[in-house]
């Protein structure tokens, strides 16, 4: 719209606008209104939900607060392993845990297919130890802290060491008679 178009509207609605205040008892006749239609008891009724709703909320929230608590203990039991038991021993299980996961790198760099049943045999056996570490959490967790439990803990992480490092050098046995036959190949 232009601006010429407005104030011609201006001027032509100039003497309609409603600028009166509205009277005193404006606000009670409003009410009455409302009262009569059941309106203002509609929002009574409102309130009154509201109050009773509010102690309700409370306790929902409170035992939401509480549930949620019973799960994080819950998951504190069950995560019970060497690092559970001392700052030690939780060095003790990361150095572990760092090692098996580098020696199994070197285990994935060596994949060829001929050394394929022998990882795939290797990583049966360590899904077994792994299976068993589980077991040995759960009885470290019965126990108490059982030093026996410890050291077999200790000892499953050695196993599982001791099954990577000799896979690998089955591993570069492999591969060395492989370079063998194939010098010897080339040669005849």
């Amino acid at each position: 719209m232009s601006k010429n178009t407005l104030d011609e509207l201006f001027k032509r609605l100039e003497n309609d606008f409603d600028v009166d205040a509205p009277s005193a008892d404006h606000k009670q006749r409003f009410l009455n209104k409302l009262n009569e239609d059941g309106a203002l008891q509609l929002v009574k009724v409102d309130k009154q939900w509201r109050r009773l709703l509010k102690p309700l909320i409370g306790v929902a929230a409170s035992l939401a607060l509480l549930f949620a608590l019973f799960i994080g203990l819950n998951k504190n039991e069950v995560s019970n392993d060497l690092a559970s038991v001392s700052p030690k021993m939780a060095e003790t299980q990361s150095f572990f845990a760092s090692t098996i996961a580098e020696e199994l790198s070197k285990i994935e760099k060596e994949s060829s297919p001929e050394t394929k049943i022998l990882i795939e045999d290797t990583m049966r056996r360590m899904k077994a130890l792994e299976t068993e570490y589980e077991s040995l959490k759960n009885d470290l967790s019965e126990s108490g802290d059982d030093n026996r439990v410890i050291y077999a803990m200790i000892s499953n992480f050695q196993n599982r060491i001791a099954l990577l490092q000799n896979a690998l050098q089955q591993i570069n046995t492999i591969k060395q008679f492989k370079n063998v036959n194939h010098e010897t190949n080339i040669t005849i």
